[in-house]
C-alpha cells in the first residue's frame, strides 16, 4: 500500500507539475508596408466592417449565386478532404495527449511447464501450472523536461492548423464558385452579343448580295460583307464552347449538377452587396487570414518541437508497476495470500549518441527558421494580393466610364456610317469599319465589366473574406 500511495503522489507530481523547455514564441514582425498602396484614406474611418467580418451570404448580392455557393459548400469533394483532414489531425492530437497518462491493463495468464525426471528432485517427471491475473502499467515516462508535453503542443498546434486550413480551403472555394458564376454570366453575354451580330450582318449580308445582283454594288463589297459575317458566326461558336466549358467548371468546383435557374444569362448589375471593402492596416488584417495563421501555426508546431528535442538530452524516467494474483490452481487464484506485485522504475541518462541530439536539437531549430521564413513569405504575398486588386479597383471606375463613353460613341458612329452610305456619301467600307469598331467595343465593355465585379470577389477573398 505504501508502494502504491507514493507511485500516485509521484503520478500527481508529474501531470501538475512538469515542466516544457519550448523557447518562448515572438511572432515574426510582418515584413510589409504599414499602409497598403491604393487605399483611400478614408477607408481606416469607415462605417463598414473588415472583410472577415461580413458572412458571404451578406457579401453577394444575388440570390442565384448565393444559393451556388451553398451549394459548392455542401458538394465541393477539395473541401469535404479538409474537413476530413482536420477530424485525422483531432485524432492524432488525441493519441499523442494519450502519451501524458499512463496505460493501464489487465492481464490474465495461465503458464504450464514439464521437467523430465532428470531436472527434478524426486527423479520423477514434473509438471507444473500456475494462474495469475494482474493490472499495471508499462514503460510510462515521467515527464519531468517537458519531452511527452512539448510533443503535445505541436499536435495541438499542427491540429489547429488543420482548421485555419479548412477555413482557408473555404474562403478559396467562395471566390473560386463566383468567379466561375461571374464568367458563366460574361460568356453567355457574349455570346448574346455574338448572335445578335450575326444576325444583323446576315441580313447586311443579305441587303448586300441583293444590290450586288442589281449592280448597284461591287463584288468586294458583297465579299467584304461576307467576311463579317463570317467573322461573326465564328465568334458565336467560340462563345458557345467557353459557355459549355464555363458549365462544366462551375459543376466541377461545386460538386453537384446545377439547376438551369441558377444559371445566369448576363452579368448581374451588381454583385456584391458591399459598396466599398475598407482595407484596413496591413498587420491586423492579414494576420487575420486563415492561410497565416496556418501558417503561425505550424511555426508553433516546429517551436515546440524544438522544445522535444532539448529535452532528450536529459535524464530519462520511465516506470513498469503490476499487482494482482497467482496461484498454482486456478480456484486458489483469489484466496488469501495469493497477492503479488512488482515495481520497475527506470532511468536513462544518455551519455554518448555520437552527436545524435545535438543533430536532432539542429534539425529542429532549422526548421524553425524555415517556417518564419514560410510565415514572413506568406505574409508578402498576401500583402501583394490585396495590393494588386486596390490597384485595380482603383481604376476601374474610370474604365468603365471610358468604355461605356467609347460603345456610345462607336454607336453614334456606326448610325452615322450607315445613314451616309445609305444615302451614296460614303463607301461600304467604312460601314464594315464602323461595324467591326462598335462590335469590339462591346464586347471590351463586357470584359470590363466582368473584371470590375471579378476585383469585388478578389479584393474580398485577399482580405480574409468568405469563410463565414
Amino acid at each position: 500500500m505504501n508502494t502504491l500511495r507514493t507511485l500516485s503522489v509521484v503520478l500527481a507530481a508529474t501531470l501538475t507539475g512538469a515542466c516544457t523547455m519550448i523557447p518562448d514564441y515572438q511572432r515574426p514582425a510582418a515584413p510589409v508596408p504599414t499602409t497598403f498602396p491604393n487605399a483611400a484614406p478614408s477607408e481606416s474611418r469607415a462605417a463598414v466592417p473588415p472583410a472577415d467580418a461580413i458572412a458571404w451570404r451578406d457579401y453577394f448580392a444575388d440570390s442565384r449565386l448565393r444559393e451556388v455557393i451553398a451549394l459548392a459548400l455542401d458538394n465541393n469533394r477539395d473541401l469535404r478532404v479538409a474537413a476530413l483532414n482536420i477530424e485525422k489531425a483531432r485524432a492524432q492530437y488525441r493519441i499523442q495527449r494519450a502519451d501524458l497518462f499512463p496505460a493501464i491493463g489487465a492481464t490474465a495468464s495461465q503458464t504450464v511447464q514439464r521437467l523430465p525426471d532428470e531436472l527434478t528432485r524426486s527423479g520423477e517427471a514434473e509438471t507444473s501450472r500456475q494462474y495469475s491475473a494482474t493490472v499495471g502499467m508499462s514503460a510510462y515516462e515521467l515527464d519531468f523536461f517537458g519531452r511527452v508535453r512539448s510533443l503535445n503542443a505541436e499536435a495541438l498546434e499542427t491540429y489547429l492548423g488543420t482548421e485555419e486550413a479548412r477555413r482557408s480551403a473555404q474562403i478559396s472555394l467562395v471566390a473560386e464558385v463566383a468567379n466561375a458564376w461571374l464568367t458563366r454570366a460574361a460568356d453567355r453575354e457574349r455570346l448574346a452579343l455574338a448572335r445578335s451580330t450575326f444576325e444583323t450582318r446576315q441580313q447586311s449580308h443579305e441587303l448586300t448580295r441583293r444590290l450586288f445582283e442589281a449592280g448597284a454594288v461591287s463584288a468586294l463589297d458583297l465579299h467584304q460583307a461576307q467576311t463579317l459575317l463570317e467573322s461573326a458566326r465564328a465568334d458565336a461558336a467560340r462563345y458557345r464552347s467557353f459557355v459549355a466549358q464555363d458549365e462544366n467548371a462551375l459543376a466541377l468546383v461545386v460538386g453537384a449538377p446545377l439547376p438551369a435557374e441558377l444559371l445566369p444569362d448576363r452579368l448581374p448589375d451588381t454583385a456584391s452587396a458591399v459598396a466599398e471593402l475598407p482595407a484596413g492596416v496591413p498587420s491586423e488584417v492579414l494576420a487575420r487570414r486563415p492561410d497565416i495563421l496556418q501558417a503561425e501555426r505550424s511555426l508553433r508546431a516546429a517551436n515546440a518541437n524544438i522544445g522535444a528535442a532539448r529535452a532528450a538530452f536529459f535524464p530519462s524516467i520511465s516506470l513498469t508497476a503490476a499487482a494482482g494474483t497467482a496461484s498454482s490452481t486456478l480456484g486458489g487464484l483469489f484466496d488469501g495470500g495469493s497477492g503479488i506485485w512488482s515495481f520497475m522504475p527506470q532511468i536513462r541518462i544518455p551519455i554518448f549518441e555520437a552527436g545524435r541530439l545535438r543533430a536532432s536539437l539542429d534539425v529542429a531549430e532549422v526548421q524553425r527558421d524555415i517556417n518564419v521564413a514560410q510565415y514572413e513569405k506568406a505574409i508578402q504575398s498576401a500583402f501583394r494580393e490585396v495590393a494588386d486588386a486596390l490597384a485595380e479597383r482603383a481604376t476601374l471606375t474610370e474604365q468603365l466610364d471610358a468604355r461605356r463613353a467609347l460603345v456610345d460613341a462607336t454607336a453614334a458612329g456606326f448610325r452615322l456610317s450607315e445613314a451616309r452610305y445609305k444615302g451614296g456619301v460614303d463607301s461600304f467600307l467604312g460601314l464594315l469599319d464602323a461595324q467591326r469598331t462598335l462590335y469590339g467595343a462591346e464586347l471590351d465593355l463586357i470584359g470590363v465589366r466582368l473584371s470590375a465585379a471579378a476585383n469585388g470577389v478578389t479584393l474580398y477573398k485577399a482580405l480574409g473574406g468568405g469563410w463565414q
